[in-house]
């Protein structure tokens, strides 16, 4: 993450808008703010330590060893949770966003198809049944609709 990037997000109406998910971009500062706060205790564990003895001293570099390789691996598992968790939400919001855009199509199409039906429907009855001959209406044939019965014969 750069400077640049620092700017854009604290100067910019990206941090007052909820609509966007600015967590992802702050998991390196967060992680680097980790790293310095470990580096800061271990070496002012490391003074306080030998402040006391020598003794307290080499016990001190121990726990630095042992706390501190603890502490890189938690934090490491920490970040890396949020990003799958941030990463999880990015894709299920696609999933919601694609599923809202298929369901409208279907919608658009079923309304189509009503419309169609509807229309058909207001026809005259007669131009349902197809006896072989274009029907004429004027000078224009008539349309056929998709139905298809035989006309009946009296």
């Amino acid at each position: 993450m750069t400077i640049d990037d620092l700017k854009k997000i604290f100067l910019s109406p990206t941090l007052f808008r909820l609509d966007t998910i600015l967590s992802p971009k702050l998991v390196p500062i967060v992680y680097a703010g980790g790293l310095l706060s470990i580096l800061l205790w271990a070496v002012g564990h490391l003074f306080l330590s030998f402040g006391r003895n020598f003794g307290d001293g080499l016990w001190g570099l121990l726990e630095i060893a042992a706390y501190g390789t603890l502490m890189l691996i938690v934090l490491r598992i920490a970040c890396e949770v949020l990003l799958i968790f941030f990463k999880a939400n990015e894709t299920a919001v696609k999933t919601v966003s694609l599923s809202m855009m298929s369901t409208s199509i279907i919608d658009d199409v079923k309304d189509a198809l009503h419309d169609i039906a509807e229309d058909a429907s207001l026809g005259d009855d007669d131009a349902d049944f197809d006896d072989g001959e274009p029907e004429t209406a004027g000078n224009k044939p008539v349309r056929r609709t998709a139905k298809r019965s035989p006309k009946t014969r009296a």
